[in-house]
This record gives structure tokens, sequence and C-alpha cells, in this order.
């Protein structure tokens, strides 16, 4: 993997670079559309790739080695064949279930014991076995097994979890670096920055992250609740420390305003679930602001959901459709809202380039985030 930085905003710290893998080159700042079980959900990979053009997609170590599971998935010959995507993936490492799975899990110094979430069956993740399944799995970037502590938590806790996730890190760097990858496409382990919202914590973290020298970075542990201020003076910090030569990652961020306030702090690379689940539930992000398409007002309405991504489907169809629970009403809102998200950071890519990307960022802000 080769990471290139081509501009930098003059304003501000974003930057507009290239990543480039054995799959394809990815421009940034980029946004990766979240398919948890290798599945965008409502949307083919036709789509993503010609209509949405993602051009790398994220799936979930966790939730994959359940279902369909390894065995299948190798079978196949990795993920991307399984699931017919030529493009860059991603996967994270079941760290972010330490978390979500709170009430079903156990951390020790050797992993985590989780309880299936589908059957309550006995699994038990460590950092070597988070590497081993991301092999088998074949994602071209994958994550170090980590906790991700809740928020709030009391200092202390935060400074035990970070320190375990430093040792956790050091055994999936030996662990990536005695074994290969197994489909012949280079894959790079990312390590993850963890502190929760100490500032103190943050740095020392981040300082361990870059210390170690891998080809990119995350900062983990944020959008988990905590107050945007934290969120992003965590940000800011950790990226004051983080190499400016390695892509930055931060995780499961966010609105699209936390996407430009983050870019514009030196962030690459993001990812959330947020554009395809509010998209099922008719919460729909336009070009000219944000629309609920359950709201009455647009029973009659037959103008496009969008004029630059879906001017083919009307207002008043679309809500027909989400209000009946057509499957098709999900699909052309997520490809809308995916479609939204992909061109707001292709537009701040330009904008980084053309040197205006801060007053585009102010103009352009009250304009998609206004509620029509």
């Amino acid at each position: 993997m080769k990471f290139t930085l081509s501009h930098k905003d003059p304003e501000s710290k974003a930057r507009a670079g290239e990543l480039v893998t054995d799959r394809g080159t990815i421009q940034t700042p980029m946004f990766m559309p979240v398919g948890t079980q290798a599945s965008v959900k409502a949307v083919s990979q036709a789509d993503l790739a010609q209509r949405v053009k993602a051009q790398i997609i994220l799936a979930n170590t966790y939730h994959l080695f359940l279902r369909p599971g390894l065995e299948v998935i190798s079978k196949a010959g990795g993920i991307h064949k399984f699931i017919n995507w030529q493009l860059p993936m991603l996967t994270d490492s079941g760290g972010y279930q330490v978390f979500s799975l709170s009430e079903i899990r156990k951390i020790k110094e050797e992993g985590v014991s989780f309880r299936s979430h589908l059957d309550g069956s006995k699994i038990f993740f460590s950092p070597e076995i988070a590497t081993d399944i991301q092999r088998t799995i074949g994602a071209d970037i994958f994550m170090a097994f980590d906790e991700c502590p809740p928020y709030p938590c009391e200092h202390k806790y935060a400074k035990e979890s970070m320190h375990l996730t430093h040792r956790w890190l050091m055994r999936c760097i030996n662990r990536f670096n005695e074994t290969e990858p197994l489909y012949g496409f280079e894959q790079s382990l990312f390590p993850i920055v963890q502190g929760s919202v100490y500032k103190d914590l943050r740095l020392e973290s981040a300082r361990f992250i870059a210390d170690q020298d891998m080809q990119g970075n995350a900062i983990g542990g944020l959008s988990v609740g905590e107050p945007l201020e934290q969120m992003y003076e965590m940000t800011e910090r950790v990226c004051e420390i983080l190499p400016v030569e390695k892509p930055r990652y931060l995780m499961g961020v966010g609105t699209p305003a936390n996407i430009l306030e983050c870019i514009a702090l030196g962030i690459d690379m993001f990812d959330c679930v947020m554009p395809t689940r509010n998209a099922r539930h008719g919460f729909i992000f336009t070009s000219r602001g944000i629309i609920n398409i359950k709201n009455e007002k647009w029973k009659f309405d037959n103008t496009p959901l969008d004029d630059l991504f879906t001017p083919e489907y009307s207002k008043a169809y679309v809500k027909h459709l989400i209000k009946c629970n057509e499957m098709l009403g999900a699909t052309i809102a997520s490809i809308q809202n995916l479609s939204f998200y992909l061109w707001l950071v292709n537009e701040a890519r330009a904008h980084i380039i053309e040197g205006d990307f801060m007053n585009w960022k102010k103009n352009i802000l009250p304009v998609i985030m206004v509620k029509l």
C-alpha cells in the first residue's frame, strides 16, 4: 500500500491524497459505505460501484466469523470473490464488539470471550485470532484488535484499557509479520488510537501508535456518546501527532457536518452506518437539504428526490415506497444517501485542491444541513 499527499489546504489541516492498494487507487478524503455482513444494506455491489461510485467498502470481522463463517469465505477464494467486489475492502477487527456486546463478553489479557448474539455459543477472540481471521477474510486493510472503552468511563479504566490495546497491538503486529496474505493481494494492518476523552491518554496512545510505523493509523473510541466538542478536540490533538505521510482513519464518524469538520482537522478516511440506516427510516440527505420523506408534505410532490443523484424517482413515489415498507424504497433512499456522502467528500477534495476548502465548507453546511 502506498499513500501520497498531493495538496494541503492553506487555511486548515485538510489534505487531498491517493491511497494505492493492489485492488485499486482510492482518492482521499474518502468515505466507506458499511457492509457489516459483506452487504451494504439494500444496495447491490453493481450500484455501489456504478451509481454510488464507492471506491472501498467496509465489513465486520465478528459478523463474518459467525456468518457465513471462515470456511465459506476461504473456499470462495476470499471476501472479494465471495461477494463479487473487485475494489478495495476494509475490515474492522471485532474490537468494537468488545464495546457493543458488553453484556455478553469478558475481557482478559489473553483476549475476549463472547457469547454469540445469535445462539449464545462461546467465542474467543485474541489479537492473534483476530489477525488470522482477517487474513482469511482477505480485506485489503484490516484493523488491530483493540478495546473500545465506553463513554463515560473513569480515567483509570480508560488508561488500563488503552495499555491493554497497546499490548494487544504488539501481538497483532507480531502475528501479521509471521503470516502472509492468502489470496495474492497485499494486506495492510492499521493500529488504533484509544484513550477515551482524556487528552493525556490520547496523546500517549497517538505517540505509541505512531512509533509502530505501520502503513496507516486509525482513531477509535469516538462518536460513542461524547459531546461533539470533545470528539473534535481529541481528533485534533491526535492528528497533531500521527505521521503526516500516513493515512488517518476516524472510525464510525459520522454526520455530514462531522465529516467536514474532521477533514479540516486532518482526517482522510471515514465510515458510518448513518447513510443507509437513516435511509431505511425515510431520513434522506440531498444536495439541497435534509428530507423526512415520511412527512405528508411530500405526498403530492412529483419533483425528483434529488436532481443530482436520483432524478428518476419523485419524492411522492419514494414516500409511498417507504410508507409501504417496500424494499425498493430502502434501495432508492440508500443509493441517494450514499451518493450524497461520496459526493460530499469528493467536493471537499476538489476544494482542498483548489485551495478554498474552508470557505466552501462554511457556505455548504447551511445548505446541506437545512431541514426541508
